[in-house]
């Protein structure tokens, strides 16, 4: 399945929907987005509700953006997970790094 993204900022907030699979052929589409938008944004909000599988290079560009994210003070929160995504979080630990809602 393909990845189909759609984003709106409010000043400093990016919100990505996500929409398909996040995996080895579809993070970096995911990585461009978000990665672009950066710069300009404080707290970027993932929505994660069309999202039925995100792979560990979904999860790598998580972890990098996070990382950006918290250098310059900002912050990455993660909404409407699902169950199969939340279990990976919570295997991996990523769930005490990522604001979950």
């Amino acid at each position: 399945m393909d990845l189909e993204l759609t984003s709106n900022r409010e000043g400093k907030e990016l919100t990505v929907s996500l929409n398909g699979e996040v995996n080895t052929l579809t993070a970096p589409k995911l990585k461009d987005l978000i990665d672009g938008q950066l710069p300009d944004t404080d707290v970027l909000v993932l929505d994660f509700a069309g999202c039925d599988f995100v792979s560990s290079a979904g999860l790598r560009v998580l972890v990098n953006d996070y990382k950006i994210l918290k250098k310059k003070g900002g912050q990455m929160k993660l909404i409407n997970i699902g169950k199969n995504f939340a279990e990976v979080l919570n295997i991996t630990g990523l769930d005490t790094v990522f604001g979950i809602n």
